[in-house]
């Protein structure tokens, strides 16, 4: 057992599964988080030590908010795979993986427990102030993959994380943003809206593939992979943030 700064006390489950080479602390740009999309705890910690099964994180949280460490930071570990945000890709050497237990979209996806979200503050800002990771750089592993992964998925609080400036948000009211909903864009609208995923960061795959990401972070009401006016609201309220 270990503690981070005499702030969070963590357990070690090491893998195998690693980048060899240590990095600088100046190389971790980007903090990414998934969820394990299985129904056994103990199995998914396994599968991401198993030396078979070319997979890892850094940090793995359990169900009742336990933090387990699983590579070592100063190490890559393989948890992003095929990945892009704005021009950087395949970011496990740029990026710290965070495992959160959750059985996922195809297991009956369940809200993520306080205790592990609490858990995943005190890790997030830990690491956030460490690296300098910048809070728009605290990503899912479907912003980054988006054509082929959901999670941590829209049941993940974002909204709550950027309160705790852990992550970004728009600033518009919900009330307003509802009227918008399923309204259709005209065709300059629509193009401006791509240049704004683009510029939040979204690109390299097929656009309704990163609709449906944005969609999954920022308007979890509604997932369907069809820009409409609300989504334009948001992703220019983003932009204007200063993301």
């Amino acid at each position: 057992m270990s503690k981070i700064k005499q702030k969070i006390t963590f357990d070690h489950n090491y893998s195998q599964n690693f980048y060899s080479k240590k990095r600088k602390e100046k190389d971790v740009k980007f903090i990414i988080l998934h969820y394990t999309g299985m129904r056994n705890e103990l199995k998914a910690i396994k599968k991401l030590t198993s030396n078979k099964s070319n997979v890892s994180c850094n940090y793995f949280i359990r169900s009742n908010g336990r933090i387990v460490q699983i590579v070592p930071e100063e190490y890559a570990s393989w948890h992003a795979g095929i990945s892009r945000w704005k021009n950087e890709k395949y970011l496990n050497r740029s990026s710290i993986g965070i495992e959160i237990h959750n059985p996922g979209h195809y297991n009956n996806y369940i809200n993520y427990p306080k205790q592990q979200i609490n858990s995943l503050l005190k890790l997030l800002k830990f690491l956030k102030r460490k690296y300098k990771v910048k809070k728009n750089f605290i990503l899912g592993h479907s912003d980054i993959a988006p054509d082929r992964k959901k999670d941590p998925g829209e049941k993940f609080p974002w909204k709550f994380l950027s309160k705790n400036k852990l992550s970004i948000w728009h600033q518009l009211n919900a009330s307003y943003l509802i009227k918008k909903r399923g309204k259709k864009l005209n065709i300059k609208k629509n193009k401006k809206f791509n240049n704004f995923l683009k510029k939040i960061g979204y690109r390299g795959y097929k656009q309704k593939s990163l609709i449906l990401s944005f969609q999954r972070r920022f308007r979890t009401e509604l997932i369907n992979g069809i820009s409409d006016e609300e989504c334009f609201l948001i992703a220019k309220n983003l932009i204007k943030l200063g993301i």
